[in-house]
């Protein structure tokens, strides 16, 4: 080993006989350790720039309104739209309500009542609700005039007979017919 540049202080902490070559390469690779690092630095840091570009964008908005406005207006706009969605439903409920006594079924039967008539000009119309109340309207028409007579119907039965069109006809409004 080189003992160039020794000296007594370095022989009494014990590095007398130290290579220097070593400590070259130990500092230059500590450099190269640091420039590594620095480079992260470098790139961390510009990373966070980005982020915080970002987050200002977002809290501060395009006109400089704040996130909180912004938020405060959503919850606004939430609360108008329960609000609706509650008003539909009572509509809802009270055109279901509405459409259970409306006229939704019927049946329609035309005959010739007499056998000197021709045509059917005569007929049976039955209107039933969804609970099967209503009425049955029965058209006579003869030679002198034309007569028609109702009969009421009450959860798709009636108190009075029913001749057989008539009986048709409730049958079609019921689905029942064959």
């Amino acid at each position: 080993m080189s003992t160039i540049g020794c000296s007594a202080f370095l022989d009494q902490i014990g590095i007398g006989s130290f290579d220097w070559g070593y400590l070259v390469i130990g500092i230059l690779g500590l450099a190269v350790l640091m420039l590594v690092v620095i480079i992260l630095l470098i790139v961390q840091i510009s990373k966070v720039n980005t982020l915080k570009k970002r987050l200002n964008r977002f809290v501060l908005g395009k006109d400089g309104a704040s996130l909180e406005e912004d938020i405060l207006k959503l919850f606004s706009d939430n609360r108008l739209l329960l609000e609706q969605a509650e008003k539909d439903r009572q509509d809802i409920d009270t055109i279901f309500k509405r459409l259970q006594t409306v006229y939704q079924k019927m049946g329609l039967v035309r005959y010739d009542a007499f056998n000197q008539m021709g045509g059917q000009l005569s007929y049976s119309l039955a209107l039933l609700d969804e609970n099967d109340n209503g009425f049955i309207i029965n058209s006579v028409h003869s030679t002198e005039g034309c007569y028609s007579y109702s009969k009421e119907i009450r959860n798709g039965d009636n108190s009075i007979s029913l001749s057989q069109e008539e009986a048709e006809a409730l049958a079609m409004a019921k689905g029942t017919a064959v």
